[in-house]
């Protein structure tokens, strides 16, 4: 599993439920010798690149992510796309590297309603917003990195991502399970869920985000007025 085996570095624990949780900080994915301090050019070219995977990934799936495609999109040589990233598998876990970067980057420290500065209910309901837009327009990618049940729930990348709906849980509801109800709504982020209702039951997006949106609203105990 490409991604899973990207993403298998360890981290600490998460605190329990009755232990005081600071705002997570941003996960630095990969290690610290992939990606030496660039020159502006060469990272500018990077992120030219990654674009241009991502946008293939939107119009054609992962099937259409090749170095070749890469190449013709971003308007360079094909062996630009080599040198940068190596093989095709490098490609594919960097593009996801740097979406879930910029995830991270935007609930972590954005401006609101995602970021720290908004309401815990309201970055809740944005979290699970922002989760099935990028989820739909990647979602062959994330297919492709689903771990197995026995690291499903213990890479690095769920941690974060389980350990900031818990704490905005905590402080939206302090009464609350917020561990495992943490765990519940990270259960309706799920690809095979999405890939589930999106392309095999042909729900619409805004009825999944509408569903997010009652769901936190009922976990939490709370009406908000979003449409």
């Amino acid at each position: 599993m490409l991604y899973a085996e990207f993403m298998s570095a360890a981290l600490p624990p998460f605190p329990g439920p009755e232990t005081p949780l600071g705002e997570p900080e941003l996960l630095q994915l990969g290690s610290a010798g992939d990606e030496p301090c660039l020159r502006a050019d060469a990272a500018r070219n990077r992120a030219r690149l990654l674009d241009a995977a991502a946008r293939l990934v939107a119009e054609h799936g992962a099937a259409g992510v090749t170095m070749e495609a890469v190449a013709v999109a971003a308007h360079v040589g094909k062996g630009t796309v080599f040198r940068r990233f190596g093989d095709r598998t490098g490609l594919l876990t960097a593009l996801l590297d740097h979406s879930e970067r910029k995830f991270q980057a935007a609930f972590l420290g954005g401006p609101p309603p995602l970021g720290p500065d908004g309401a815990p209910v309201e970055r809740l309901r944005a979290f699970g917003v922002a989760y099935l837009r990028r989820a739909i327009d990647e979602l062959d990618l994330l297919l492709a990195a689903e771990a197995g049940p026995d690291r499903r729930f213990t890479g690095p990348v769920r941690r974060l991502h389980h350990g900031h709906l818990s704490l905005l849980l905590r402080r939206a509801a302090p009464d609350a399970d917020s561990d495992l109800l943490a765990h519940t709504l990270l259960g309706y982020l799920d690809p095979p869920l999405i890939h589930h209702l999106v392309r095999q039951c042909g729900t619409p997006p805004a009825r999944l985000e509408s569903g997010w949106n009652d769901l936190v609203d009922r976990v939490t105990g709370t009406r908000g007025g979003h449409d």
